[in-house]
């Protein structure tokens, strides 16, 4: 379970978190939902470590992990697709997608179990793995990102935002990979952000709502 209890975050001595409460069971589908400004990245990036809270812990199946840096998370387990893809654009996408593996210095034989699996889940991203990732639209990016945080989330995976900016047919198609995941890792935890809830309501089995930094059950 990946679990926020009383975080409260600020940014440039603005409050952004307030003492939020936010649980993902192992094998949970779950969704954040709020406007453009309302905390949602925001927690996202004190999941991940990249902010540190006012107030608060972090948990990863009951393990406190607030004060693990965001360099570390990684390695318990959480993989991260952020808002914004974060690709290295002279890599290839399977370069891209393997050096949180080769970075966490995985076995050769789990890295190849890992990429196989990511492969199969989204069959586009073999057509893709020899290109540059600077060639890719903005959709094809996010599924690389996906990919990326599947490498290295055996234990939870969150998604910031994964359907902004994607064409209708690209969204479907992410949806659909999105459904796999269900049926291929059973136990991982997995929490999507998103502005407009009707994009998520067949795909998670909980939503929490986000405004002014403060959450509460949809």
């Amino acid at each position: 379970m990946l679990r926020l209890e009383g975080v409260s975050v600020s940014i440039a001595g603005a409050p952004v978190l307030r003492a939020v409460q936010l649980a993902v069971p192992a094998g949970g589908r779950v969704a954040l939902i709020g406007r453009n400004g309302a905390g949602k990245t925001t927690t996202f990036r004190t999941l991940m470590g990249l902010l540190e809270p006012d107030a608060g812990r972090v948990l990863l199946d009951g393990q406190d992990a607030t004060a693990i840096p965001a360099h570390h998370r990684a390695r318990l387990g959480i993989g991260y697709a952020p808002e914004e893809r974060r690709l290295f654009g002279s890599f290839t996408v399977e370069a891209n997608m393997l050096l949180p593996a080769e970075v966490l210095k995985l076995p050769r034989a789990e890295i190849n179990r890992r990429l196989e699996q990511v492969y199969t889940l989204l069959p586009e991203l073999k057509t893709l793995a020899p290109r540059k990732a600077a060639g890719l639209s903005g959709g094809q990016g996010k599924m690389v990102a996906l990919g990326r945080a599947l490498m290295v989330g055996t234990r939870a995976v969150l998604l910031d935002e994964p359907f902004q900016g994607l064409a209708p047919a690209l969204a479907l198609r992410y949806a659909d990979a999105l459904k796999r995941l269900k049926d291929a890792l059973p136990d991982v935890a997995i929490l999507i952000s998103e502005s407009n809830p009707e994009l998520l309501i067949p795909l998670v089995e909980q939503s929490f709502i986000i405004e002014r930094g403060e959450i509460g059950v949809a």
